[in-house]
């Protein structure tokens, strides 16, 4: 009788259920036009791939040459490596190298842009 209703409830199955977020192996067709846009209005791009960690799926951060950036969750790593090889990118670990200079210059132009009245 208790393992009908735990196998019901399921708080021990070891057993994923489907989640909200898209499965692994996906990277959502918004996600992908807004990388291909982005590489197709800026110059200089660059791209920087960062880990996953526990709370974030691995992400793929573009810098072009005035360090406008932008950054966008993808299914791995490896996705990010392969979509900046498909795309004739430089690409980086962003754990191992860390952030360009420009794009540390771009943020404070624009905190700046936003305290002046």
């Amino acid at each position: 009788m208790l393992w009908a209703i735990m196998e019901r409830v399921s708080w021990f199955s070891r057993r994923k259920r489907g989640s909200a977020s898209p499965r692994t192996g996906e990277v959502d067709a918004a996600t992908l036009a807004h990388l291909e846009d982005f590489l197709r209005t800026r110059r200089g791009v660059e791209a920087f791939v960062e880990l996953p960690t526990t709370m974030a799926r691995a992400t793929l951060l573009l810098i072009a040459h005035d360090g406008e950036w932008t950054r966008r969750s993808v299914e791995s790593a490896a996705w990010g490596r392969r979509f900046a090889s498909d795309h004739g990118l430089p690409s980086y670990d962003a754990g191992v190298v860390g952030y360009p200079q420009r794009m540390r210059d771009y943020n404070a132009r624009q905190r700046a842009a936003r305290k002046r009245p």
